[in-house]
């Protein structure tokens, strides 16, 4: 098994930043890939930010240039973060990571970002 936890939530004004951590525990393997979703009231989740195995990244367009991806340990990626700048009101979402590996995929419980105008 393979928990999530993601850290780093919390209330920002617009042009703030926030840094999110995600931390996986248990049977940490290599890793396919990780994302950032978010997904705020009545909405569905989306993609922010992914990065896979060898270090490659893709973003939102609604993001690219504000937020980055990165990751420790070059093969297991664990933690992941992601830096979030210049936030704006519309990114106010409940953010979740998602590791995927050979076991499967897995989401974290998500943390809150308010962003205030």
């Amino acid at each position: 098994q393979v928990q999530l936890v993601e850290s780093g939530g919390g209330l920002v004004q617009a042009g703030g930043s926030l840094r999110l951590s995600c931390v996986a525990s248990g049977s940490i393997l290599s890793i396919n890939s990780m994302g950032w979703y978010r997904q705020a009231p009545g909405k569905q989740r989306d993609l922010v930010a992914a990065i896979t195995s060898g270090g490659s990244t893709n973003y939102a367009d609604s993001v690219k240039g504000r937020f980055t991806i990165s990751a420790d340990n070059a093969n297991i990626k664990n933690p992941v973060y992601l830096q979030m700048n210049n936030l704006k009101p519309e990114d106010t979402a409940v953010y979740y990571c998602l590791r995927n590996d050979a076991y499967g995929s897995h989401w974290g419980q998500g943390t809150q970002v308010t962003v205030s105008s």
